[in-house]
């Protein structure tokens, strides 16, 4: 799916870079999502007017970004955090990858601001931990932390399988349960 001009509605996103320095092609990946309080702001006002509601942000940011007309995309509360660069021609980057985000944010992409630098598994562990008594506080919904090998030489050695990068791991939190009482089940036959 093209979903370029949806992106390109998203107030967040520069339609230019930033500064001087940059590469004259730069992929940049990143991931859209809703804000929890443009989330409850969004529904908030769908309820109002007698409209549907989005179930949960996640779903809402998907959805927004297939719509087939960019100006109800422009309506909704998304933004995005760049977490990783792809094609690069034509300028060089930092070598080391924390170091390229935060160039990335100078030249006015968002990032995450929930990142850091750790060495070593207690310094992932520790850092995992973090997150996790923020989770709830966070304006955004998370699902687990991402290590990722700093040096980009050894992420280039340490390469792919299929599509994923042998340099990079998702350490994922706990589902949350919640407990619920049904009150009625109605049958049909359909």
């Amino acid at each position: 799916e093209d979903i370029t001009h949806n992106v390109r509605t998203i107030q967040s996103i520069p339609l230019k870079l930033l500064g001087n320095g940059y590469p004259t092609t730069l992929e940049v990946r990143g991931e859209v999502f809703m804000p929890r309080a443009g989330f409850e702001a969004y529904n908030r006002k769908a309820r109002e007017a007698g409209e549907k509601t989005f179930v949960n942000p996640r779903n809402a940011a998907a959805g927004s970004l297939r719509q087939l007309d960019p100006k109800l995309t422009a309506e909704r509360p998304l933004d995005m955090y760049v977490y990783s660069v792809g094609l690069v021609e034509g300028g060089e980057l930092p070598k080391s990858h924390s170091e390229i985000i935060n160039q990335l944010q100078i030249w006015g992409l968002k990032t995450c601001p929930e990142r850091a630098v750790v060495n070593g598994v207690q310094g992932c562990l520790d850092y995992y931990e973090t997150i996790g008594r923020k989770r709830d506080s966070l304006d955004y919904d998370i699902d687990g932390v991402v290590y990722k090998v700093d040096n980009i030489v050894m992420q280039r050695e340490l390469g792919f399988v299929a599509r994923a990068p042998r340099w990079a791991v998702a350490h994922k939190f706990p589902a949350q349960e919640e407990l619920t009482r049904v009150e009625g089940v109605e049958f049909q036959v359909g």
